[in-house]
């Protein structure tokens, strides 16, 4: 077979795994120039510092044993296969640099003969990169269920990033649908790479310094839309994989019909517009302190459509509004919907200089169509702030003719607010 076949197809069945992000690593830039992204295996993803980044996608193979319900690359599944050898992905991945076609390499897999097996071939791409060929661009790898930590380990001393895909957020969902994975063969191995980066970063003396182990840490996957679980279960789960092992994220991925099998959702679109939300809630999460039984709670177990989490907060709990601009806190400040991590900041340095009048909170990135409706500026309301509950309700919610519309939210938006942007 063609290496230009193999490349269409094994980036195809690359394509739905979206935990791609290339943020938390740094390296040394080459010469530069001005280069085109090839048709096949280039996918954007976002640096820290926002800049977009071209990463080269792909799978290693898509020969897999395992026969998991939801996966296009499952073992019943009549497609082609295709698979790379390690000297072939490694001058791919360095012909393609040296066009400025990519910046880094996002390398998975299809469990090819074992597990054990596979991430050694992993292994072996990725070590022939930096000790053959001194490539020193960002590798993403991914860490196969099942395989033996010492051989994850070793390939996270050659990786930027690692991660090991959950998929299904309980051990319920993935016996019915995966039933050759189990929930010991994921958090195993994330559990002893969550140790492996803190121990290195515990070595490095330099405050901010990353580790050389895994230097952009590790993250995982859930699919969306795929098991009965709820909003709040799958926000529960995240919560305490965040905390258990530190991931820099969680993504989610909404279910893409891409296989029939009696077992799996009949569902006419995938459900971005629920992805979207959840990764609201996420970065609430994350960013702004917020917990997942504050968000959601038993009574109401899935985020709302027509509303952000935050604005659908602050709805909840009346009691808390309106605050004072020019005494509350930062943490009440980061309740407040159409404030974010960066105007929060930027009230409380502006405020010690001055008090804050209702038009100087736009200098300082508060967006005011939603901020105004719960903050009072010494002592006053912004003008015409409506106090009934359905009328507010009715402004800050999504229009209808925007409510069936797919949506995917930004990784960088101005001043981290969570504002819907139209899938394309």
């Amino acid at each position: 077979m063609e290496l230009s076949e193999k490349l269409e197809i094994l980036s195809s069945a690359a394509k739905y795994d979206v935990s791609c992000s290339s943020s938390g690593s740094k390296r040394a830039t080459g010469s530069k120039g001005v280069g085109n992204t090839d048709i096949s295996g280039i996918c954007h993803s976002w640096s820290k510092d926002g800049r977009c980044i071209s990463l080269l996608k792909i799978l290693f193979s898509n020969e897999c044993i395992y026969d998991c319900a939801y996966c296009i690359n499952r073992r019943g599944n009549d497609i082609p296969r295709a698979t790379f050898t390690p000297g072939e992905i490694a001058d791919l991945t360095l012909n393609f640099y040296r066009r400025n076609y990519m910046d880094g390499l996002f390398l998975s897999s299809a469990v090819f003969h074992s597990p054990d097996h596979t991430m050694e071939l992993l292994l072996e791409t990725v070590s022939i990169l930096r000790k053959v060929h001194e490539f020193n661009g960002y590798i993403h790898t991914k860490a196969i269920p099942g395989a033996s930590v010492e051989l994850i380990l070793l390939t996270g001393l050659y990786s930027d990033r690692m991660s090991i895909n959950v998929e299904l957020p309980s051990e319920m969902s993935l016996r019915a649908l995966a039933p050759q994975k189990n929930f010991i063969s994921i958090f195993s191995p994330m559990n002893s790479l969550f140790t492996r980066i803190a121990e290195t970063r515990a070595m490095v003396p330099q405050k901010g310094r990353p580790g050389i182990f895994l230097p952009g840490g590790q993250s995982t996957q859930l699919i969306v839309g795929l098991s009965p679980e709820t909003d709040l279960d799958i926000l529960d789960f995240s919560q305490s994989l965040y905390s258990k092992y530190d991931l820099k994220r969680v993504y989610y991925s909404a279910y893409v019909p891409v296989s029939s099998d009696p077992r799996l959702p009949a569902v006419s679109f995938p459900p971005l517009l629920r992805e979207h939300r959840l990764y609201q809630a996420d970065w609430l999460m994350r960013y702004y302190n917020f917990k997942a039984e504050e968000l959601l709670d038993p009574s109401d177990q899935f985020l709302p459509t027509d509303l952000d989490p935050k604005s659908a907060w602050a709805l909840r709990h009346p009691e808390f509004f309106p605050i004072e601009i020019n005494t509350a806190s930062y943490q009440e400040l980061l309740r407040v919907p159409g404030i974010g991590v960066l105007s929060a900041k930027r009230i409380i340095r502006e405020r010690h200089l001055r008090s804050l009048r209702t038009e100087n909170l736009h200098k300082t990135g508060v967006v005011m169509k939603r901020a105004r409706y719960f903050i009072l500026c010494n002592g006053h309301r912004a003008d015409g702030t409506p106090k009934d509950h359905d009328q507010l309700r009715n402004i800050l919610a999504t229009p209808r003719s925007m409510a069936g519309r797919y949506f995917q939210l930004e990784l960088f938006p101005c001043d981290h607010e969570l504002l819907p942007v139209t899938k394309r």
